[in-house]
């Protein structure tokens, strides 16, 4: 099992220390920019669908309540294919599973935007989802064993990580333009954009390599993991549009946990397991993994009721919308560069992530000010770029630790964990935020004249506002987490850690 220490004098120098480390790949920046468009494309379809939902569910006369299972299709079978996904890419080979998973997914987005009914846009939205979940994986795992040097990997994940943090505001952006220019159907299509540069690059670029070919895929971990993380996010998504004492929440959700569990017992004892438990059982990895959970789900709290406050109270349309969040995009792309190749490699993560954790509650707790005229300029901007600077400060460290020093044939499935984290956060802070946030608003009601558009209008901004309080202790319990489970000083691969071998 590798484990971290305190790093050498060379590798503070951006050498690699571990013996028989491979030479860097050629035409890695290249590498880069064809698995960032990859992965650009994956996480836009988790915001920019969204904003086009109203203009769809008029064409295609969906009600309210089937109106969620377009998100939510995407994220059942993103999050519970994904650790299966990783696998097959560690044992088949991530070219392949890249390459399958790009030209897969354009498909799926081409049928979703061809979509003439409700069931043939939710099917699409699956099946992007189950190619994203081959897709994801393998092209976090790409870029951990195509970057050798210490110095140029940090540079790679803080260009990763803001794609990560910032895709899912430029999402909303770019939902809101090809909604109001083009058509909602423009928000599927546009992927073919995406997909055809990876694809055509990662064909050129990108050698086959299975680092797992002598192993085998864990069948019985495969169905037992990707069953139990369904029922995870489908009782998470069961607890938006029922409540939390429905059978459909509380069974789905005591389902997955006895799932995972068995999950867990079982891959101490397969011959080959999907998960190995040397993947989660460093300190440093693991608390990469909180980091990355905690992330998705008080993430949450600032793109989609911040999206409403903006629409709904402030007036503004889809694209101005968009373009409110590009300050928060800027803050985050920049503390990304300088947290992974400054901060982190000077200081240590057991102080910058937490400190980056500190920075996103303070600016939840500072739009908790927002009223029904606050002015967008005064009230919404200057938290958002300090949350973007906290975000940016805190994905991309994380993200690269979370995959760092683990043995060149798991890298594929400690990434896929890294993504599973991130969307089980997300479906977690779904649920909890919405059903908190409604549940302010119906108290801030009671006893009040609800016709009167004023008194709505403070309804809502009470469900906003305890939303972004519950944000705000997501990000705090993050911060005292990370504090406490990162070892001091900074990491480094164990020189007894299976070298990382370049594609």
């Amino acid at each position: 099992m590798s484990q971290t220490q305190t790093v050498s004098e060379g590798a503070r120098k951006g050498t690699a220390d571990a013996p028989g480390a491979a030479a860097p790949a050629k035409n890695r920046w290249w590498i880069l920019a064809i698995i960032g468009i990859a992965q650009l494309m994956v996480v836009l379809d988790a915001t920019i669908v969204n904003i086009a939902l109203p203009s769809a569910q008029a064409d295609l006369g969906f009600t309210d309540g089937n109106r969620q299972w377009i998100v939510t299709a995407y994220a059942l079978a993103f999050a519970s294919l994904l650790l299966l996904g990783g696998r097959i890419a560690d044992l088949f080979g991530r070219k392949p599973a890249f390459l399958i998973g790009v030209a897969g997914f354009a498909g799926a987005s081409v049928l979703g935007g061809a979509a003439n009914s409700f069931g043939m846009l939710v099917v699409a939205r699956a099946l992007q989802g189950v190619f994203g979940a081959l897709l994801a994986p393998a092209a976090l795992s790409l870029l951990n064993t195509t970057f050798t040097d210490a110095k140029e990997r940090a540079k790679a994940f803080s260009v990763y990580g803001a794609i990560a943090g910032a895709g899912g505001a430029l999402g909303l952006l770019l939902g809101g333009v090809l909604t109001d220019a083009l058509d909602w159907r423009w928000t599927l299509y546009v992927n073919v954009v995406f997909a055809v540069a990876a694809f055509v690059g990662g064909w050129i670029l990108l050698n086959n390599h299975r680092d797992a070919a002598n192993s085998k895929l864990d069948l019985p971990g495969a169905l037992l993991v990707s069953a139990g993380l369904f029922s995870v996010v489908y009782g998470f998504s069961n607890a938006e549009t029922h409540d939390w004492g429905s059978a459909l929440t509380w069974g789905f959700l005591a389902a997955g946990g006895v799932l995972l569990t068995v999950f867990a017992w079982w891959q101490t004892r397969a011959a080959h397991p999907l998960l190995p438990m040397r993947v989660l059982l460093d300190r440093t990895r693991g608390a990469s993994f909180i980091a990355v959970l905690v992330t998705g789900a008080g993430m949450f709290g600032v793109f989609l009721f911040l999206t409403y406050y903006l629409q709904l109270n402030l007036g503004f349309s889809p694209t101005k919308t968009g373009v409110a969040f590009l300050p928060m995009m800027a803050a985050l792309m920049v503390m990304a560069q300088v947290s992974t190749t400054i901060l982190v490699p000077r200081i240590g993560p057991k102080t910058v992530i937490p400190a980056g954790f500190a920075l996103a509650a303070v600016a939840m707790a500072w739009l908790t000010g927002i009223d029904v005229d606050s002015a967008f300029s005064t009230a919404v901007l200057p938290p958002l770029l300090l949350m973007g600077a906290g975000l940016g400060i805190v994905m991309p460290p994380a993200m690269a630790l979370a995959t760092s020093g683990v043995a060149a044939e798991d890298a594929g499935v400690a990434s896929a964990t890294v993504n599973t984290m991130q969307q089980v956060g997300g479906s977690i802070g779904t649920a909890l935020l919405n059903t908190l946030a409604a549940s302010a608003a119906t108290s801030f009601l009671a006893g009040k004249d609800a016709s009167d558009p004023l008194v709505r209008a403070q309804s809502s901004i009470e469900s906003y506002t305890t939303a972004f309080w519950w944000s705000a202790g997501f990000f705090a319990a993050g911060a005292l987490v990370t504090f406490l489970l990162f070892r001091r000083g900074v990491p480094e691969q164990d020189p007894d850690a299976a070298p990382v071998v370049h594609m």
